[in-house]
């Protein structure tokens, strides 16, 4: 399975490094030096990475075979994207990956239907559940604990305690188009309340409901 990581920024410097906005939890197994990643485009891969560092709060990476700025530039908004073991989970039993979220049947705590995750938008405030209802609109759910109260991977449902307003007719409803500008691409992991993950008390790599 496929799981987006990260997506490549601008160049740093003159020696071929670059800023990286990390997508995932784990960047530390993901996006190690040694690790081999795919590429969309596809075109620009795989890269390997050979050199990685903390500046300023960012992450810079610096592949093989990539030794000026121009080259370094030239990667810019390129996604890097792992092979992931689709039975692999995270270490954390409280998160998850988007991909155990996606298609989850959402109910209320009294056992309304709502509709289906199809989709895990990553907002810098907060990650959202973009859900379809069963006439095809579309609402979002904040992926926080005081919402989400259980996510039951077993019966593939997540469960909502919805405050006022947010599934009725008076709730906004979006596309999967809003949703995908706002959240500016998929990540590995998805957490409610967390840019990169997502969990259950409230995803590739894991999901944490945030308070």
């Amino acid at each position: 399975m496929q799981l987006v990581v990260a997506r490549v920024g601008r160049a740093h410097g003159i020696k071929g490094e670059v800023t990286v906005e990390v997508r995932t939890d784990e960047p530390e197994l993901r996006l190690g030096p040694g690790a081999v990643l795919l590429t969309d485009p596809a075109s620009t891969g795989p890269l390997t990475i050979e050199t990685g560092r903390v500046h300023s709060g960012r992450l810079l990476l610096r592949f093989a075979g990539v030794r000026d700025r121009n080259a370094a530039e030239a990667l810019r908004n390129t996604l890097l994207i792992a092979e992931v073991d689709p039975d692999e989970t995270p270490e954390d039993p409280d998160e998850y990956y988007d991909h155990q979220l996606m298609d989850l049947d959402v109910v209320t705590t009294d056992g309304a239907e709502v509709g289906r995750i199809t989709e895990i938008s990553h907002l810098p405030s907060q990650d959202l559940f973009v859900v379809e209802r069963p006439d095809g609109t579309e609402v979002l759910i904040p992926f926080v604990e005081e919402i989400v109260v259980e996510i039951d991977l077993e019966e593939q449902r997540a469960v909502i305690d919805p405050p006022p307003g947010l599934i009725d007719d008076r709730a906004e409803v979006v596309s999967t188009r809003d949703a995908e500008n706002g959240s500016g691409g998929d990540t590995e992991n998805t957490s409610a309340g967390d840019t990169e993950n997502a969990s259950a008390g409230s995803g590739e790599d894991a999901t944490e409901a945030g308070a």
